[in-house]
């Protein structure tokens, strides 16, 4: 696969520089020659855009400095993610963020509120279960009052589960998992130690019931306010962690089961590439079949674009061009199926600077879009 990218990198190193420079991914054409394949020119074309066509999405807070939105901006992107928290979390923060980014061109795609998002209460039917699915229809309702459509939500009961951070290229900083010396998971400023996270060992069955039971009742109101939910994997993808199975969002099976029990065109997936990475054959698919199944029945919502070395029982997160995947085969597949959500750079390893490590991987992003967009 490396080989491959090393290939396609000699030929579009002018379509990632016009990237950086700003120039539209949905503007540009590369026009070839039979004999070599070698890019001649790369012309803007006059036609307007056609629906459906992937998008490049930044994660942005939801209060940004005037250098973070010229910083969006110089970068050519007009989508951005945002997440903020239960204090924050109505129709009149959501709209006036909204509009805060209109008047910079910029649409928000999606909103996420993190008190709603990864709870044990919910996952586990532990007390307040009730109450907490009520705050999440409330999110869902505000959104749809504001005009934002996507939400991303994920059901993992103990949080994302790292080890100490590793080196990757140059010496960056990137989170790391071994499964051997895996201790505790961590989520929205909790942390769950193990062996037994919530004093208890649980089933698969008590984790696909209580999923159910959120599901059925969140599903009728995202589709009555027209917001559509993203699941996230679990992350890392285990059988089990802390005594609670990973049994419905660690694999192909779990999510179209999943996904048959919500039985709503408002409840897909946030396909995490890096999350199916992680699993590699725990996964029951790779990444590549499991877009063409769910992208041919418009169940991909978003994509978090990631790249990691190795899959388990121990990886280091990656810049795309540097893990096991080939990032261009992955874009392909995500045309070939008419995506038309948006892709975010995910967990991006720690370069030098503020704002390196989201301009290098959204300027590789750009031209690989191009680049599958001009093939058609």
């Amino acid at each position: 696969m490396k080989d491959n990218r090393r290939e396609f990198i000699k030929k579009g190193t002018a379509l990632a520089a016009l990237s950086l420079a700003g120039i539209s991914c949905h503007e540009a054409y590369v026009k070839r020659t039979a004999e070599n394949d070698d890019i001649h020119s790369v012309e803007r074309s006059k036609s307007p855009l056609v629906e459906p066509y992937m998008k490049i999405a930044y994660q942005a807070s939801p209060e940004p400095s005037e250098d973070d939105i010229r910083f969006i901006q110089q970068m050519g992107i007009d989508q951005v993610v945002l997440w903020t928290n239960a204090q924050k979390s109505s129709y009149e923060y959501y709209d006036s963020r909204r509009k805060l980014f209109a008047e910079a061109g910029i649409n928000v795609f999606g909103f996420g509120n993190r008190n709603v998002h990864n709870q044990d209460v919910i996952v586990l039917n532990l007390p307040g279960r009730d109450a907490k699915i009520e705050e999440y229809k409330n999110h869902l309702r505000n959104l749809g009052k504001a005009g934002i459509t996507y939400t991303t939500y994920a059901h993992m009961a103990n949080g994302i589960w790292s080890t100490a951070s590793e080196t990757t290229r140059g010496g960056a900083r990137a989170r790391s998992f071994d499964l051997g010396n895996a201790v505790a998971g961590t989520s929205i400023g909790r942390r769950y130690e193990g062996p037994l996270t919530h004093g208890r060992e649980y089933t698969k069955h008590e984790l696909w019931e209580n999923y159910e039971y959120f599901i059925k009742a969140v599903a009728p109101v995202a589709e009555t306010e027209n917001v559509r939910i993203g699941i996230h994997p679990d992350d890392p993808p285990v059988p089990e962690l802390g005594g609670v199975p990973r049994c419905i969002f660690s694999n192909f099976d779990g999510y179209k089961r999943a996904l048959e029990i919500a039985d709503s065109p408002n409840v897909g997936m946030c396909l995490c590439v890096g999350c199916w990475l992680e699993g590699g054959p725990l996964m029951g698919k790779n990444v590549i079949e499991t877009i063409k199944y769910f992208g041919k029945k418009k169940k991909i919502f978003k994509v978090h674009l990631r790249n990691v070395n190795q899959p388990l029982p121990h990886f280091t997160e990656t810049f795309l061009d540097d893990g096991y995947a080939d990032v261009y085969k992955i874009l392909k597949a995500l045309k070939e199926v008419d995506f038309d959500g948006v892709l975010i750079p995910d967990h991006i390893p720690r370069m030098v600077g503020s704002y390196t490590g989201s301009a290098f991987s959204i300027g590789y992003m750009k031209g690989l879009v191009e680049r599958v967009i001009a093939e058609g």
